[in-house]
């Protein structure tokens, strides 16, 4: 739904007039979306300290108005509505204001220590902190790490606090092979794994296929799960992989797979995101790596979305898949998977 621009002045037209309890969470949505639209920061910390103030749950105004508000600005990006600079504006504001947020509910954690990282290379960590703060609410004490956490530091971080269990967020689908690396690595330590964000896929099907089952959906699915009597407990050992040689084969011509698909997009170049080459050859190894080529299909069908929104038609995609199976014409499972986003981009399902 598109607001019609950004906001003028410190606060937004709409809802001005009627109390925060008469808004409520949902109606002070809109307010602080347009807040948002310009980044203002000091209308959008006005927003939410109203809604608090008018005695919403502190973990409501976190999950309900600042998550869905979230959601709504990688909406805005991906249909081009708002541009990347408007994008990261925005999301540095909710960066803050759940800081004021979460400092209204705060508590001594006394349920026990958890540590939450983003995976080294995964810059959003709105989501994950949101987590954290939501844990903390609910007794744990929590250190959130950031984004793009290197895995040596983060082992070192476990071996140095001994943490009862530490939370990985993954966003890209194309990062699920360092998912499972750094879950790895963490369960070494004898840490316990919890896992989340929408890399897993939306039922937490890769993190299965991944072998981890401490996957949770949402904020308050990982608080249920970190209440269960395993959690208390050393972490099992790390399952074994074996290594698939045609995923090995793929990463080891990615410079290959990369330029051929931006040949491809070079009729496309005044139009198409060059960094998709990369994306595009990051999701066909996380896919041949779980054995799934709902992956690919699933990311290039967002991916199509988010291009033409900017004008780019699906010709774009297909040709740089095209290329990718020229490469790999001696890898057939690589092929199976390429196939199937072809066939997802010529039926828009």
């Amino acid at each position: 739904m598109d607001l019609g621009g950004r906001a003028r002045g410190r606060r937004g037209a709409r809802g001005a007039g009627r109390s925060p309890a008469d808004r409520g969470v949902n109606g002070a949505r809109v307010e602080l979306l347009a807040a948002l639209g310009g980044a203002d920061e000091v209308a959008a910390t006005e927003v939410v300290v109203r809604v608090v103030e008018s005695g919403a749950p502190v973990e409501r105004v976190l999950l309900e108005l600042i998550a869905g508000v979230q959601v709504e600005i990688g909406l805005r990006w991906q249909r081009n509505l708002w541009s990347t600079a408007q994008e990261h504006a925005a999301t540095a504001v909710v960066e803050r204001i759940i800081g004021v947020v979460a400092g209204r509910g705060s508590r001594a954690g006394d349920k026990g220590h958890v540590v939450l990282a983003c995976l080294d290379g995964e810059w959003h960590a709105v989501p994950p902190r949101i987590v954290a703060e939501v844990l903390r609410l609910r007794g744990w004490r929590v250190e959130f790490l950031g984004a793009s956490v290197p895995v040596g530091r983060l082992v070192a971080h476990l071996h140095e606090h001994g943490p009862d269990a530490v939370a990985l967020s993954c966003t890209l689908s194309g990062s699920l092979p360092r998912a499972d690396q750094v879950a790895t690595a963490c369960l070494g330590t004898g840490t316990p794994v919890l896992v989340g964000g929408l890399g897993f896929g939306v039922d937490g099907r890769w993190a299965r296929a991944l072998g981890l089952d401490g996957w949770a959906p949402t904020a308050t699915a990982a608080a249920e799960l970190l209440e269960q009597p395993r959690w208390a407990r050393t972490a099992p050992p790390a399952p074994r992989r074996d290594v698939d040689p045609e995923h090995a084969a793929l990463r080891a011509r990615r410079g290959e797979l990369v330029d051929a698909a931006l040949a491809a997009l070079a009729p496309f170049a005044h139009q198409a995101l060059p960094e998709d080459a990369g994306r595009l050859v990051d999701h066909l190894a996380a896919s041949l790596y779980v054995d799934d080529p709902e992956l690919f299909g699933s990311f290039v069908d967002w991916n199509a979305d988010a291009q033409a929104a900017r004008g780019v038609p699906v010709a774009a995609s297909e040709a740089a898949v095209n290329a990718m199976s020229r490469v790999l014409g001696d890898h057939p499972r690589a092929l199976v998977h390429l196939d199937h986003g072809l066939s997802v981009l010529r039926t828009g399902s």
